[in-house]
């Protein structure tokens, strides 16, 4: 019986216990009102008001009046070694008084004794239950205090492992790095006997999503060891010495399971750089941050413990967390490739329908910058969206737009919206594609949709042939042309401009600055960077930039930028006009059927220079 269970019986007993006392207190005061002793008896049997008497026990005597209706139950108390004729006959009762009624004796009833005596007992009951119940309370709340230090770690066996390295994809290098500790785990004499000595701790570095705490479970699951996880923010609580208490008792259960790991999630809410708060320290973080030091790297260090922590800020970490003896190593989890994100894919629709036309490395190259919850979101989404079809199977067309879903929202059309309004988004959408397509640089088109998605009132989707990391300087002039290509298109054909682009002037602006300021891509302010960023670390994040550079300076960075914010938007203008009439056309056709893909603006635009590689005419 748990502890639930125990307390409710409690509560059940003492109710029954209340209401016993209460009934057996109204009884009492209910006879109290008229006592009918013997004495009387014998008077009534001698005025004749009495027809018979039932002697049920020595305390209870019933008398039945002479109309034969009414009962009355009387207590009374018969004396030891007499009965109660005898007592009658001496309060003056005679013989032939006596035959004028009738006397029945009745045995005892054993049921009735027991109930007699429970209800004797029952206050008893009641007292030792309460005393019980209290005693029990002051000891749950003693053991509460007593293990508020304990640690809160979930242990996982690890005989019947749930994740391996083969439910881990797109993260070959990183699983080859945490390979050789789940062989140590396994054969730790093979490293002994040349006097390796297997690293400590291992911090797993990567965006949220990219499968830290997934790949720490493979590890443990590989290895076939107890697995304890818990988060850096189970340890800080707001009581001074509670967060190395818990660190203390997670190491002594880890030493009495080892060879074992032990995995933190979220290392940066405990293990952050001492004395960076904004009052200068945080005793209780602090704290804990030296126990877990000690733990990990002082002297007791002969135990088969690693300890795998999972951070996507390792910039604020504390440098003695960070030395070798403690993290030895830093596995980094980059977003996935191409390749990377079609294994991923491949493992999410593993035990789905999938149609035998869906090309999963299609939908691959159309996710750059997706990282593995990204790919597993996609996937359920859908099949969320060949559910509501009605489909048996998830197809190409429900992946596509389970891309969109992702990174723009759902799509708005109940939303209503003017037939003008609906003509100046067609030409917008139109016109980015048209800026993009006519330069090479620039990322192909894969959809053109005036169906507004979260706050856009339309839609033009790119998609890069191949993943990236360098951006060159054409690419961005580019890519700042194509954004500003539907402010030119509005301003072309209607001879005016609306509202419609304040996000496109926003993204352009940015990276226009970034390129004068950060990257060094603009001729006239040279190869150099200005500004400093300033951050907390106790914030984490950056707050502002600190001006290095003088009042001319930033006046020349304000007209550099906003000569290269001007050029794109020249570039952009005269693309729209050079193919006015491939714009007329694309716009109509969105207003006839709303969205376009990439086949389909190919046929009604096709590239000037063919397809696009480098080497094709390019913008200055």
């Amino acid at each position: 019986m748990n502890s639930r269970n125990q307390s409710f019986f409690v509560y059940i007993l003492l109710l029954v216990a209340i209401g016993a006392m209460l009934y057996m207190s109204f009884n009492q005061s209910a006879t109290a009102e008229e006592p009918l002793t013997i004495s009387k008896v014998a008077q009534q049997v001698q005025d004749g008001q009495i027809a018979r008497i039932i002697v049920e026990s020595n305390d209870t005597i019933r008398v039945v009046k002479p109309n034969g209706i009414e009962e009355d139950a009387v207590e009374s108390r018969i004396e030891s070694n007499t009965t109660f004729v005898e007592q009658l006959r001496s309060f003056g009762v005679t013989t032939e008084q006596l035959g004028m009624i009738d006397v029945e004796v009745r045995a005892p009833s054993v049921w009735g004794g027991v109930l007699s005596g429970a209800l004797y007992f029952l206050p008893v009951l009641f007292m030792g239950g309460l005393l019980w119940f209290i005693f029990r309370q002051a000891q749950g709340s003693n053991n509460a205090a007593m293990s508020f230090g304990k640690s809160r770690a979930r242990m996982f066996s690890g005989e019947h492992p749930t994740v391996t390295f083969a439910d881990v994809a797109g993260a070959d290098e990183s699983k080859q790095e945490l390979s050789e500790v789940v062989e140590f785990l396994k054969e730790p004499q093979k490293f002994i006997q040349l006097g390796a000595r297997i690293p400590k701790g291992v911090l797993l570095v990567g965006p949220p999503g990219t499968g830290k705490t997934l790949l720490a479970k493979a590890v443990s699951g590989e290895a076939g060891v107890p697995f304890f996880s818990i988060s850096g923010s189970e340890f800080v609580e707001m009581f001074v010495g509670v967060g190395a208490s818990r660190v203390r008792d997670l190491f002594e259960q880890a030493k009495r399971h080892s060879p074992c790991i032990i995995f933190v999630d979220e290392i940066d809410a405990v293990g952050r750089q001492r004395g960076a708060g904004l009052g200068g320290s945080h005793d209780e973080r602090e704290q804990t941050l030296n126990q877990m030091l000690v733990e990990m790297d002082g002297f007791d260090t002969d135990t088969n413990v690693i300890i795998i922590a999972a951070t996507n800020r390792p910039d604020i970490l504390d440098p003695a967390l960070m030395r070798p003896g403690r993290f030895d190593r830093r596995v980094t989890l980059d977003r996935p490739d191409v390749k990377g994100r079609e294994a991923i894919l491949k493992v999410h629709v593993k035990g789905k329908p999938l149609d035998p036309l869906a090309d999963l490395a299609s939908v691959a190259r159309g996710t750059p910058g997706f990282v593995g919850a990204d790919l597993e979101n996609l996937v359920n989404e859908s099949a969320i969206l060949a559910a509501r079809r009605n489909l048996t199977a998830i197809g190409q067309t429900e992946l596509e737009e389970a891309i969109e879903r992702v990174v723009m929202g759902p799509e708005r059309k109940s939303r209503l919206i003017s037939d003008e309004e609906k003509r100046i988004i067609a030409y917008h959408e139109a016109g980015h594609a048209i800026v993009a397509n006519a330069i090479a640089e620039a990322d192909p088109v894969q959809k053109v949709t005036i169906v507004g998605r979260g706050q856009a009132g339309g839609v033009t989707w790119f998609r890069p042939d191949e993943d990236r990391i360098l951006m060159s300087r054409k690419k961005m002039l580019a890519t700042l042309a194509m954004a500003l290509g539907g402010r030119a298109a509005e301003e072309l054909i209607f001879d005016d401009i609306t509202s419609g682009a304040s996000n496109d002037i926003e993204q352009v602006t940015r990276m226009a600055r970034a390129m004068v300021t950060r990257l060094g891509m603009s001729a006239e302010m040279g190869t150099m960077t200005y500004g400093q960023k300033e951050e907390l670390i106790f914030l984490g994040r950056e707050i502002s930039e600190q001006r290095d550079y003088s009042e001319a300076v930033a006046q020349q960075i304000d007209r550099e930028v906003r000569r290269i914010v001007e050029d794109a938007y020249k570039v952009a203008k005269s693309l729209v006009k050079k193919y006015r009439k491939q714009l007329n056309i694309i716009a109509k056709k969105l207003l006839e059927v709303e969205s376009i893909n990439r086949e389909e603006f190919e046929k009604l635009f096709p590239a000037p220079f063919g397809k696009k590689k480098s080497g094709t005419p390019q913008i200055a």
